[in-house]
C-alpha cells in the first residue's frame, strides 16, 4: 500500500491556539491593539530584554531595524550569502550595499576569520562608503559566534541587527538569542518554531531604537493609533516621518501568547527528533550531519540539513530529493546562496567560485523534516528513507 506522503514541515497548532483566535474574533478588536501589547510583555519576558516589538513579518522586522540604526545610500551592511532572500533585500530598501562573507563549512555561518576577504571580493564590485553594520544570520537556529562578531563590531564601530528567523530559542553561552546584539529580529511564519501565520518581533534594550521602530512600524505615527477608537483614546495624532504599515493584528498576537507558553515543549520534540536523526544518520560516511550544539551553542532546530558527501555517491543532490520524493518524504534546501540568484549575478557580477564554501555546501545540503507533530514512526520513515536510498547509490 502506498504511503501518505510525510510534509516538509506541518506548524504545531492545537485547541488553544483555536480558541485564542476565536476569543479575539468576539471581542470586536481584531486588528493591533491591546493583545498585541500583551503578546510583545510575554515575548519580551521571555528573551529578558527591555522591548518587543510585534510586526506582520521578519522582513518588517529586519526593514524597521535598518531604518532605526539610519543606514543610507551606499552603506554597507555585511551579511552572510546562505540565507533568504530577505535578508538581503532589506538592505537594498535603502540603496545600501548587502556586503557578503563567505560561511563556516560546519556551521553555515558567517565566518568571521573571512571578513576582510569578503569586504575586499564585494568592494570590487560596488560603491560602499563605508560599512555601518554586521547582520549575522543564525543558520537552522544554530547561534553564531556572538563574541567575535560584536568584538568585530565595537573595533569598528559596526551596529550588529540579528536575524534570528531561525533561532527560536537559541542560546549562545547561556545567553537567549535576542538579548545580545543590538536589534534581534525573528520569524513567526507558518514553519517557523512558533507561528502566528504571518508575523514578527523585533527585540532590543535601546530606548530610542524601540521608540523609533514602533512608530515606522505603524504609518510613522507618534501616538498608539490603536487606541484612537477604545474610551480613553484621542482622535488627535502626529506624522512624524513617511512610515510603513507592519503591524501586527490582535488575531496573530492570540495565537501568538499560546504558541509562546508552548515553546519549551516544542523546543524538547524537535530536540529529540534531531537526536534520533543523529544516532543513525552520523553513522552513514556518505552524510554529514549537522553540530548537535553544546553548552555553549544551544540549537533551536528549525532545520536538520545533512550534507551529502558527493564523491561517495553515485547521484547529485537533486536526484536524491528525487529518490526521497519518490519514496514520500517531503524534504527541501536552504538555501540557494544570493550570489547565485540573477539578480544578485546581474547587479554585482557574481560568479558561484566569489564564495566557495557557500556555493560547494549548497550542492550538498538537504534539509530533511523535523517539526512537533511528527511521530516517532514519521522520523523512522525519514531515516529508512534516507538510508535507503544512500545504500542504492553509494560507491
Amino acid at each position: 500500500m502506498e504511503k501518505i506522503f510525510l510534509p516538509f514541515a506541518i506548524p504545531s497548532i492545537g485547541e488553544e491556539e483555536i480558541d485564542a483566535v476565536v476569543e479575539t474574533l468576539k471581542s470586536g478588536w481584531i486588528t493591533n491593539g491591546p493583545r498585541t501589547r500583551l503578546f510583545e510583555a510575554d515575548f519580551a519576558k521571555r528573551i529578558g530584554c527591555k522591548h518587543a516589538i510585534a510586526v506582520n513579518s521578519c522582513t518588517a522586522a529586519l526593514h524597521l531595524a535598518l531604518e532605526a540604526i539610519h543606514i543610507g545610500e551606499k552603506d554597507g551592511v555585511i551579511t552572510s550569502p546562505m540565507t533568504f532572500a530577505a535578508t538581503a533585500e532589506v538592505i537594498l530598501y535603502f540603496k545600501a550595499q548587502p556586503v557578503f562573507v563567505d560561511i563556516d563549512p560546519i556551521t553555515l555561518n558567517i565566518d568571521i576569520s573571512k571578513l576582510e576577504e569578503g569586504i575586499s571580493v564585494f568592494k570590487k564590485r560596488a560603491s560602499v562608503e563605508h560599512i555601518k553594520a554586521i547582520l549575522p544570520v543564525h543558520f537552522s537556529g544554530y547561534p553564531c559566534s556572538m563574541d567575535e562578531i560584536l568584538q568585530v563590531a565595537q573595533k569598528n564601530e559596526w551596529k550588529v541587527v540579528e536575524d534570528a528567523a531561525h533561532a527560536l530559542p537559541s542560546f549562545y553561552k547561556g545567553r537567549i538569542i535576542g538579548n545580545i546584539g543590538d536589534i534581534t529580529c525573528f520569524s513567526f511564519y507558518a514553519t517557523k518554531n512558533m507561528t502566528t501565520c504571518e508575523g514578527g518581533m523585533v527585540t532590543t534594550n535601546d530606548d530610542g531604537w524601540a521608540e523609533r521602530i514602533r512608530i515606522m512600524s505603524l504609518h510613522g505615527i507618534s501616538k498608539d493609533a490603536w487606541k484612537r477608537y477604545q474610551e480613553d483614546g484621542t482622535w488627535e495624532y502626529d506624522i512624524v516621518s513617511p512610515g510603513f504599515k507592519y503591524n501586527m493584528t490582535d488575531i496573530a498576537a492570540a495565537m501568538g501568547m499560546a504558541q509562546l507558553k508552548k515553546l519549551n515543549t516544542l523546543l524538547a520534540r524537535r530536540t529529540a527528533i534531531a537526536q534520533m536523526y543523529h544516532q543513525v544518520l552520523s553513522l552513514l560516511p556518505e552524510i554529514e550531519t549537522p553540530p548537535m550544539g553544546s553548552d555553549l551553542f544551544q540549537h533551536s532546530w528549525h532545520l536538520y540539513v545533512i550534507k551529502l558527501n558527493l564523491d561517495s555517491l553515485s547521484v547529485d543532490r537533486a536526484r536524491f530529493v528525487d529518490e526521497m520524493k519518490a519514496l514520500g518524504i517531503g524534504v527541501s534546501v536552504h538555501f540557494i546562496p544570493l550570489h547565485m540568484h540573477s539578480y544578485y549575478k546581474a547587479c554585482y557580477g557574481f560568479q558561484p567560485s566569489d564564495y566557495p564554501v557557500a556555493y560547494e555546501t549548497y550542492q550538498r545540503i538537504v534539509s530533511l523534516p523535523i517539526y512537533p507533530k511528527m511521530t516517532d514512526a514519521d522520523v523512522e520513515r525519514v531515516i529508512d528513507a534516507v538510508v535507503g536510498v544512500i545504500k542504492r547509490f553509494k560507491r
